[in-house]
């Protein structure tokens, strides 16, 4: 599987998830994002922003659902809760958001 940006064409792994990290730019999260049915918002962009920022200055850190709910809750400046998440990114938030932030594919289970 790859994705075509701008005459380019970005590998990916059998489940969409890029081979390399430093392919991704805010146009190959788009294309991403189209293709997984989501139209991206400032939420959205958030949300991907602190997963890139997690795991490229935090030793490949890749927060669960439950620490993504705190993150965002004070990110945001309101109390919300998984379901939020699940509104933003229906295939679970910290994969599927994963996938747009151009992150490997994670291997941990669940949300919690």
């Amino acid at each position: 599987m790859s994705y075509e940006v701008n005459g380019q064409t970005i590998e990916t792994n059998p489940n969409g998830y890029l081979e390399n990290q430093d392919d991704w730019n805010e146009e190959v999260g788009k294309v991403i994002a189209e293709a997984e049915g989501v139209e991206m918002s400032d939420k959205h962009w958030d949300l991907v922003n602190h997963l890139r920022d997690e795991f490229f200055n935090n030793g490949g850190s890749q927060p669960n659902d439950r620490n993504l709910v705190k993150a965002m809750s004070a990110a945001w400046g309101e109390k919300i809760n998984s379901k939020d998440l699940y509104t933003l990114f229906p295939k679970q938030p910290s994969k599927q958001a994963g996938k747009i932030a151009g992150l490997p594919e994670s291997r941990r289970k669940g949300g919690y």
